[in-house]
């Protein structure tokens, strides 16, 4: 096993999609040494791949190639993918006294179960931020749920700290639940986001002008959020008991079905969980 300055174990990135690609150039700056990056077996080195490994002094590697000899590896594949990769690299080397990380955010480190069985301590180390295409988020301040074997989950404490990320214990038993608490945070927010365009487009406000719009409205509403809570942040016809105002929000969303069951759906919860007046009226119209 290779070592790095300060007793640091090197890093092997297997998958580099968005989130391998940010993984990997966090860790470098944060002074990691990142020493292969592993790709599927091709015959050409992608453009975006030979830049990442430039900008991490990093090795590329075919899984399944030459075997690896850091002393962590960040499995970041799909989830449906992640145990056949340990499958195969269980095949290709020894894993005694090493460590492996995957980062699903809603399966557990059981997905390493093939790694484990060979030795290796593992863990899930899973960011909570969002990755998209082109850009590379930094990783101060962002919550990591961590979950797997003690001294898997020591080392992810350790490297989660060093990028400036804050790691949190998830249970093994509420992974599923961690998980799709942050897909209502930034999928399913961006979902509503589309269901709001909708609405808007049927309004008759011009695509150009949609964020524009709504921009102000959704800063403030998400800093009011952050800064109190939902109950706080929450306005509107709901908070006001106007039944007759949501009643004509559901009659003239019949065109747009589908955003028209969003804001049931939502209203429903909101009446639940949120302070409202007229709760007894609101439930009756909402079903």
């Amino acid at each position: 096993m290779r070592r790095a300055p300060a007793d640091r174990p090197t890093i092997s990135i297997v998958g580099l999609g968005r989130l391998g690609r940010a993984l990997a150039l966090n860790l470098r700056r944060a002074g990691w040494e990142v020493e292969c990056l592993v790709v599927r077996p091709r015959k050409r080195l992608s453009r975006d791949v030979a830049q990442l490994a430039r900008q991490t002094n990093a090795r590329v590697v075919g899984l399944g190639g030459e075997s690896l000899l850091s002393g962590l590896v960040w499995i970041t594949v799909p989830d449906d993918a992640i145990a056949g990769v340990a499958a195969r690299l269980g095949k290709s080397q020894e894993w005694q006294g090493r460590t492996v990380f995957h980062s699903s955010g809603a399966l557990t480190s059981d997905a390493l179960a093939s790694l484990r069985a060979q030795g290796a301590k593992v863990a899930s180390v899973h960011p909570g931020m969002t990755f998209v295409h082109k850009l590379v988020p930094n990783l101060t301040g962002v919550p990591f749920g961590v979950e797997g074997d003690a001294g898997a989950v020591r080392l992810a404490k350790q490297v989660v700290t060093s990028v400036g990320g804050h790691a949190f214990t998830i249970r093994k038993e509420d992974k599923v639940l961690y998980h799709a608490f942050d897909t209502f945070a930034s999928p399913l927010f961006i979902a509503l986001m589309a269901a709001l365009e909708e609405t808007g487009r049927a309004a008759g406000i011009r695509k150009s002008q949609l964020r524009v719009m709504a921009g102000p409205l959704l800063r403030q509403t998400l800093s009011n959020y952050l800064e109190h809570g939902a109950a706080a942040a929450f306005s509107g016809p709901l908070i006001r008991g106007d039944v007759a105002t949501i009643r004509g929000h559901l009659e003239a969303m019949e065109t747009i079905p589908v955003a028209r069951q969003v804001y049931v759906a939502l209203a429903r919860v909101a009446v639940k969980e949120l302070p409202v007046k007229n709760r007894t009226a609101l439930e009756k119209l909402l079903r």
